[in-house]
C-alpha cells in the first residue's frame, strides 16, 4: 500500500508543482503588503473634502462605484468597477500616467496569486486541493525516520510544518467557498441600495481617518469599505441613515446594553472573491460594553453608520 501512496504523492506533486510554486511564492510576497501600506500611512493626509473635490473633478457624472487608495503611492483610483479607472495623485489632484513600480508589482503578484497568468482561477483552487491531498498522502505513509539526505529533509520539514502546509490551502479554500466562522444575521434580505460614493465617503470620514482607507466599493449588494484599523485590515459595511431607525430609540437601546453590532466575515480573497460570493454573515452581541454615554450621544446625532464586518 505504501509504494502506491508514494507514487500517487509524487505524481500529484509533479502535475501541480508549477502552479503551487507560483501560488506559494506570490502569497509570501503579498504577505508584506499590509506592512508596506501601514508604514506609509500619514494620519490626516486624506480628508473627506479632498476626496469629494477629486470626485467632482474626475467623476463629475457620478458614475464611479469604487475608490482604491494606496498610501505608499499617495494615489487614489476612481473606477466604475474592480479594474481600470482613473489614477489620481491625491496630493496634486492630477491624473497620473501609471502606477509606481511597487504598486504594479503588488497588483501583478495578486493577479498571479488569484488567477495565475491566463485567468486560471480554477487552477489555483485545484492546486489548493492538491496541496491538501499531498499532505494527506504524506500522513498516510506514516512518520518517517529522519536521515541526512534530500528525501530525509523533505520528510522531516513536511512533518514539522504540517499545520502550516494544511492550514494555508485550507483557509484559501474556505475563502473561495465563502465559509466564515460567524453566523448569519437576522433579516439579511432587506438590504437597502448602496449609498452614492460621495455619501459613503462622508459617512466613513465621520468615523475614521480616510488616510487609512484601502478601498471603498459595492459588493454583494452592500457598500463595503476596507480600512487599516489597529494596524490590520478590517472590512466594514457602510449603511445609510434610514437603516439606523429612530435615533432616540437606538440611544435608549444603547443605554440598556441591548445594542448588537453586525460582524460579518470579510472576503480576504479581496481579491479572490468575485461576484460577492465570499461575504459571510454573523452577529456579535456587545451587551453592556456598548452602553456608554459616548455611544448614546453618537447614536442620537443621526447620519450614516459604519458597521464593522470583520474583527
Amino acid at each position: 500500500m505504501k509504494p502506491w501512496l508514494l507514487k500517487l504523492h509524487r505524481w500529484v506533486a509533479l502535475v501541480f508543482a508549477l502552479p503551487l510554486v507560483v501560488v506559494i511564492g506570490t502569497g509570501l510576497f503579498l504577505s508584506f503588503e499590509p506592512w508596506i501600506v501601514v508604514r506609509a500611512i500619514e494620519p490626516g493626509s486624506l480628508t473627506v473634502a479632498k476626496v469629494h473635490a477629486l470626485l467632482d473633478k474626475h467623476d463629475p457624472s457620478g458614475q464611479a462605484r469604487t475608490l482604491t487608495y494606496r498610501s505608499y503611492d499617495n494615489t487614489l483610483t476612481v473606477s466604475a468597477g474592480r479594474r481600470g479607472g482613473t489614477l489620481v495623485d491625491a496630493a496634486t489632484g492630477e491624473v497620473k500616467p501609471g502606477a509606481s513600480a511597487l504598486a504594479s508589482t503588488l497588483v501583478s503578484m495578486r493577479r498571479l496569486h488569484e488567477r495565475l497568468v491566463f485567468d486560471l482561477g480554477w487552477l489555483v483552487t485545484a492546486s489548493s486541493y492538491a496541496m491538501l491531498v499531498l499532505a494527506a498522502l504524506g500522513v498516510l505513509m506514516g512518520c518517517p525516520r529522519f536521515r541526512n539526505t534530500f528525501a530525509g529533509w523533505h520528510k522531516g520539514m513536511a512533518w514539522g510544518l504540517l499545520p502550516l502546509i494544511v492550514l494555508s490551502p485550507l483557509t484559501g479554500l474556505f475563502l473561495a467557498w465563502g465559509v466564515t466562522f460567524t453566523s448569519s444575521p437576522q433579516g439579511g434580505g432587506g438590504r437597502a441600495a448602496p449609498l452614492p460614493l460621495k455619501e459613503a465617503v462622508r459617512v466613513v470620514g465621520e468615523k475614521h481617518d480616510l488616510s487609512t482607507l484601502v478601498w471603498l466599493r459595492q459588493q454583494g449588494g452592500r457598500q463595503l469599505v476596507r480600512l487599516v484599523d489597529g494596524g490590520e485590515y478590517r472590512v466594514f459595511a457602510v449603511t445609510p441613515e434610514r437603516h439606523r431607525g429612530d435615533a432616540a430609540q437606538l440611544a435608549a437601546a444603547l443605554a440598556r446594553g441591548q445594542f448588537r453590532r453586525r460582524l460579518v466575515g470579510a472576503d480576504e480573497r479581496g481579491d479572490l472573491a468575485r461576484d460577492g460570493r465570499a461575504a459571510g454573515h454573523g452577529c456579535v452581541d456587545l451587551g453592556a460594553a456598548a452602553a456608554t454615554p459616548a455611544h448614546a450621544r453618537a447614536a442620537a446625532e443621526g447620519g450614516g453608520s459604519v458597521a464593522q464586518r470583520n474583527a
